[in-house]
């Protein structure tokens, strides 16, 4: 069927629109600060082939890895069991990929008796059960990670499951605003429902499939024509992750072969590292999303994901490797391997794309996550907040300071006057930490420093990474500094650790983090002096550093 591109243009607009009524529907009826603040969520629409026809902005991490959750369910139980108005669940890693503190919800969307596409929704709930609150930095397997959740119907014939839900809200520390979150995502995924009922009623099924079938057509053309202009060959990069989280002497390597061949890119992790004891494991689905973030990145940046995207690629993993991890492998912190992952895809094409590739970012989501029992209400409380980092330089611009990392996306960190309000702390710094950033004719991007100071007894978990491997420069460029977290700085008592589970703390206690940069690219002698006093003045490089570095 010939469609007109008009047509197909306002198709392509509707999906997309579409894809952000239920994002929106999502943040302002969730009841958490990590998805309502964070915006630690993502929505998709699929076709009836699970296929992406509309993804709102979010988590790149999860680019392209809703449909495995529709596709897993439909394999499990066939194709008969999608009926009108259910709702299903899925949180299983080795299935959805993620930790188990990431829920997707998904329901079929029928028009006419007839099954014509899904919506789906995926959100980090605080906690899902696991042996410490929110979320565990030292678990050796998934059971002691929370609640795990193959395919099940939350909602069936528009009625909910009583005894699923009652199942989860016994298995969680916080019943009330987790299912005040589980309540936000079904009604995500009915707007979704209604929304892509509307435009199929609108214009007719035959008409939004051929308009689907063109823009599939128009991504992967674009794709190829991109990848075409690669010489053909074996691109290689590796970097180590710091640990496990568990066995804190042992650098965890990931290992990355990307071969171009024509109009196709292959993705080889296989010889990175098998799964290790601790929660540095990730399934398959979740290393695919990651080759995906990486591939888009420099393939196709300016073009909205959807179903067309990403078939001049594959994905080699290995089964029981830490991208290919098998149960009962610990997953919880599943992203740090991704992350540097993704900064790896740019390292190992530099030769062939420098144009396009930028040198590495901060990488990790350095993770704080705080737990206790608030006095000033009377109620138990978790917070879990990533820190923003700094971003590699390209050619043609400095990196960015203060972003989230690569895998989050449109993530923010939590406002500091909403933070002090839901928890029993003062934030007493947050600031650009200078001088982070490598050293280049482009700079790379600072880090941040944030403070947390105690005003009750509590505990704290941390997650950062990155300082085996810290952002690297290219073409000359410096790497960049690595993280670093101290516990009561200047006391008798003050200790460094990038990792720990479940650390007292007591009220005056104070934790300084202070993030990695990015890499820088290019020499430093050429970087313009101009820039480097524009640099001093507004805080990102020292006087110190600048006559050192630049002689400036």
């Amino acid at each position: 069927m010939s469609i007109d591109p008009v047509v197909v243009e306002i198709i392509r607009n509707a999906l997309t629109s579409a894809a952000d009524d239920m994002n929106a529907t999502l943040i302002r009826s969730a009841y958490t600060p990590i998805i309502y603040e964070c915006g630690d969520c993502v929505v998709a629409l699929l076709d009836d082939e699970h296929q992406v026809l509309g993804q709102s902005a979010g988590l790149p991490i999860f680019l392209g890895n809703l449909e495995t959750c529709t596709l897993a369910t439909e394999q499990r139980f066939g194709r008969e069991v999608w009926q009108p108005d259910d709702v299903w669940i899925l949180n299983d890693s080795y299935l959805g990929g993620t930790h188990l503190n990431d829920v997707t919800i998904f329901g079929p969307v029928f028009v006419d008796g007839g099954l014509v596409g899904f919506t789906a929704t995926r959100a980090h709930w605080i906690d899902v059960g696991s042996k410490d609150p929110g979320g565990s930095m030292d678990s050796v397997n998934i059971f002691q990670e929370g609640l795990r959740l193959g395919p099940q119907k939350l909602v069936e014939g528009g009625r909910e499951v009583a005894a699923v839900i009652d199942t989860i809200a016994t298995n969680v520390r916080f019943p009330y605003p987790t299912s005040g979150d589980m309540h936000a995502m079904i009604a995500t995924i009915k707007m979704g429902q209604a929304r892509l009922a509307e435009i199929v009623g609108r214009w007719g099924l035959e008409t939004v499939r051929a308009a689907r079938d063109e823009i599939f057509a128009q991504t992967e053309r674009l794709e190829r024509e991109v990848i075409r202009a690669i010489p053909d060959g074996v691109y290689r990069a590796e970097g180590f992750l710091d640990n496990d989280g568990v066995d804190l002497a042992t650098p965890v390597p990931v290992k990355l072969a990307i071969t171009v061949s024509g109009e196709s890119l292959e993705f080889d992790v296989t010889e990175s590292a098998d799964q290790t004891v601790g929660p540095v494991n990730c399934g398959t689905a979740q290393t695919v999303s990651a080759c995906r973030v990486g591939y888009k990145l420099l393939v196709s940046p300016d073009v909205p994901g959807n179903g067309g995207s990403f078939r001049p690629m594959t994905v080699r993993v290995r089964e029981g490797s830490v991208f290919g991890a098998q149960a009962p492998a610990a997953c919880q912190w599943y992203f740090s391997h991704l992350g540097l992952l993704i900064d790896l895809v740019a390292k190992a094409l530099a030769p062939a794309m420098p144009e396009r590739v930028a040198a590495a970012s901060h990488g990790d989501s350095m993770i704080v996550l705080l737990a206790g029992r608030d006095a000033r209400h009377g109620r138990d409380y978790v917070s879990l907040e990533a820190t923003l980092g700094g971003w590699g330089a390209w050619e043609g611009s400095d990196g960015e300071s203060a972003l989230i990392n690569n895998v989050n996306g449109s993530l923010k960190d939590i406002p500091i006057e909403v933070f002090e309000t839901r928890y029993p702390f003062r934030i007493t710094e947050y600031a650009i930490r200078p001088d982070s950033g490598g050293a280049g004719r482009w700079r790379g991007g600072n880090g941040v420093v944030r403070e947390y100071v105690a005003q009750q007894d509590c505990t704290v978990s941390l997650w950062f990474e990155r300082s085996t491997t810290p952002a690297w420069g290219l073409f000359g460029g410096s790497d960049a500094a690595p993280p670093e977290v101290v516990i009561n700085e200047g006391r008798p008592d003050e200790r460094r650790l990038l990792k720990c589970n479940g650390l007292a703390l007591k009220a005056g206690d104070t934790i300084r983090c202070a993030t990695g940069g990015g890499g820088g690219y290019g020499p430093p002698a050429d970087r313009d002096p101009a820039a480097v006093r524009a640099d001093i003045a507004d805080g990102h490089v020292t006087p110190e550093r600048a006559a050192a570095v630049h002689g400036v």
